[in-house]
C-alpha cells in the first residue's frame, strides 16, 4: 500500500498500560482483534484502500444516488452519494467477509441529514464487489453537487492499517466479571482524584485505555457511549450482528490519549464529522453478509 509519508511508514499504537487479562482472566473469552485504519491525508488512487479518494468503480455502472427530498436543497433531482471510503480485504485483516466472495467494500453516504423516522438522520449505503472483476474502472465520479454539511466531505486519506486487541464496552460485561471490572474502574478513578490533588494525575481505566480503541477501525467491539448498550440484530434473520466498520470523527479523545500512535496524533485527519462529533458503527450479519446492514451513531 502506498503512503503519503513514504513507503513502509506505519502507525503504532503504544502497548496497553496494563495487561488487562492478568487482572481479569475471564476477559480472554471476550478478546477480539480490530484493525485500526489510521487514515492520514494523502493522494490515494482507485486501487488503494482509503478514505475520500477515487473508487475502483466499473465504467458504465450507475453511481448510487439518494432519492429522498432534501429540505435544504429544493429543486434538485436524485443526489449522487458521496464516496466515503474504500476497503480492500487484502489491506484490512479484520474486515468481515463480504457476500459471495466479495473482497472490496465501498462506503457511501448522503450529504444531508434528512432521513429516517425523524427526518434528520443519516443515510449510508454499502456496496460490496470483487476487485478483480473491475477490468475497466472509470476515471470520473459525479460531482457532489449540493452538500448540507461540510462534515460529510472527507479529506482524501491513505490508510495505515494496524491490528490491535480489544475487549467489550464496560456496560456489556455482566455477572461477576462485570462487577469486578466496575469495582476496579471506580477504584482507579478515586485513586487518581486523591493522588492528583487537582493537578491532572492519570491512572489507566478499563473504559478509556483497555477496552475499545477510538478512531476509524474494522471489526472489534463497538462503543456505546451515547445510547448505552443496545441490541443490533439482523433485520432479515434475527441473528445478532457484529461490528463491520467504525467511522469516527476523532482518532482520539482527551480520555483516550493512551491510544495515540507513537508516530503522530492528529485528532481529525479526515475532516469527517459524525453526528455531534461522535462515531458511526456499521454492523453486518455474520450468518449472511448479503443481509441488510445495521447502523448506530454513538
Amino acid at each position: 500500500m502506498h503512503t503519503a509519508d513514504g513507503p513502509g511508514r506505519t502507525r503504532t499504537t503504544p502497548p496497553r498500560p496494563l495487561a488487562v487479562e492478568s487482572l481479569f482472566p475471564d476477559l480472554a473469552a471476550h478478546r477480539r482483534t480490530a484493525t485500526r485504519l489510521h487514515p492520514r491525508p494523502g493522494t490515494p488512487g482507485p486501487h488503494d484502500s482509503h478514505v475520500g479518494g477515487p473508487l475502483l468503480w466499473p465504467a458504465g455502472e450507475p453511481w448510487p444516488v439518494c432519492t429522498t427530498p432534501h429540505r435544504r436543497a429544493p429543486g434538485p433531482g436524485p443526489l449522487p452519494l458521496l464516496a466515503l471510503a474504500q476497503l480492500h480485504a487484502r489491506d484490512v485483516p479484520d474486515l468481515p467477509a463480504g457476500p459471495d466472495g466479495c473482497d472490496l467494500l465501498q462506503v457511501f453516504w448522503c450529504p444531508f441529514d434528512a432521513h429516517g423516522p425523524t427526518g434528520y438522520g443519516m443515510y449510508v449505503h454499502l456496496r460490496w464487489r470483487r476487485a478483480a472483476e473491475v477490468r475497466e474502472p472509470t476515471a470520473e465520479r459525479p460531482a457532489p453537487g449540493a452538500v448540507g454539511f461540510d462534515g460529510y466531505l472527507p479529506e482524501p486519506c491513505l490508510l495505515h492499517p494496524e491490528r490491535v486487541t480489544e475487549y467489550p464496552y464496560i456496560e456489556l460485561l455482566d455477572g461477576e466479571l462485570g462487577a469486578a471490572v466496575e469495582e476496579w474502574e471506580e477504584a482507579q478513578e478515586e485513586a487518581a482524584d486523591e493522588d492528583g490533588d487537582g493537578d491532572g494525575a492519570w491512572l489507566p481505566t478499563y473504559q478509556s485505555d483497555l477496552s475499545v480503541a477510538p478512531g476509524w477501525k474494522a471489526g472489534g467491539h463497538p462503543a456505546w457511549n451515547l445510547t448505552g448498550p443496545g441490541t443490533m440484530d439482523c433485520d432479515a434473520c434475527g441473528c445478532p450482528t457484529e461490528l463491520l466498520l467504525t467511522v469516527a470523527t476523532n482518532e482520539w479523545h482527551a480520555d483516550t490519549r493512551s491510544w495515540i500512535p507513537l508516530e503522530d496524533g492528529p485528532r481529525n485527519p479526515t475532516g469527517v464529522v459524525v453526528g455531534n462529533h461522535g462515531r458511526l458503527n456499521v454492523f453486518a450479519c455474520p450468518r449472511d453478509p448479503s443481509h441488510p446492514h445495521g447502523f448506530s451513531i454513538q
